[in-house]
């Protein structure tokens, strides 16, 4: 029985995981140093554009029901939502995860 089928998960040391955290900063930090003049427009805005220009006369089907004050809340609003989905994430894969331990 020296092969039960089970195999025991490998465990991260800290220099992985210090690599892999300095990635994630280099990598959302080069754009910002290396595009010093850079518009960083969302998807949204640069859709618009498009749609205009390939159809000045486009009337939207419908208006947001919420304009937010400036562009920050905006930022702070999305932000505040992709944290509340990553958590309910979380907290539902680990939720499953624990289940199945028992």
């Amino acid at each position: 029985m020296a092969n039960s089928g089970v195999e025991k998960p490998k465990k991260f040391n800290a220099k992985v995981n210090i690599l892999l955290l300095v990635l994630v900063v280099l990598i959302t930090v080069a754009p910002l140093l290396l595009l010093k003049n850079a518009e960083f427009n969302g998807a949204d805005g640069l859709a618009e554009e498009e749609i205009m220009k390939i159809q000045a006369d486009y009337e939207p089907w419908f208006s947001p029901l919420f304009e937010p004050a400036s562009g920050e809340i905006e930022s702070l609003l999305f932000a505040l939502q992709a944290a509340l989905g990553a958590g309910l994430l979380g907290f539902g894969l680990g939720y499953l995860k624990g289940r199945s331990k028992k």
